[in-house]
């Protein structure tokens, strides 16, 4: 599939897809009565369209590609490649801030399906490993190694 886009035009079209999946919402001024005062007016947020996660496949269907695959051969030789990876790096960095939750399980395994790793790099020196940097720092509940060991 050949994409024809300019390269405005495809900035545009990745600026909407982060756009489209804020979700839409209107403010009504809905009247509060307390019993001993007069009524006053407070704002309530009324979702018409609810947030959603940022996606690879969400980013590749909205582009208009036919696969992830496809939209990551566009990525490495395409046109467009440096817009499509600063669109990577944003949807990673939404699965980087969930890694401080208190239940990153998730998020630990979006990271490692884009290529994160979670062991640490060592260097050793006379058969001393020493580390030198973590790549993530794993918290909350241990990963269970199979379906069988999940408790419900």
């Amino acid at each position: 599939m050949h994409y024809v886009y300019q390269p405005t035009e495809f900035a545009r079209r990745i600026d909407a897809y982060f756009t489209h999946i804020k979700g839409e919402y209107h403010i009504e001024q809905l009247p509060e009565k307390p019993a001993d005062k007069k009524p006053e007016v407070t704002e309530k947020i009324i979702w018409d369209r609810l947030p959603e996660p940022a996606l690879l496949t969400g980013l590749a269907l909205h582009l208009g590609f036919g696969s992830k695959q496809e939209m990551e051969e566009y990525e490495l030789k395409g046109k467009h490649k440096l817009q499509l990876r600063k669109a990577r790096l944003k949807i990673e960095s939404e699965y980087e801030k969930r890694l401080s939750q208190a239940s990153p399980t998730g998020a630990i395994f979006a990271l490692r399906s884009m290529g994160w790793a979670d062991k640490t790099d060592t260097a050793t020196n006379n058969n001393t490993a020493t580390i030198e940097r973590a790549v993530i720092i794993e918290s909350g509940p241990a990963l269970a190694g199979n379906e069988k060991d999940v408790l419900l």
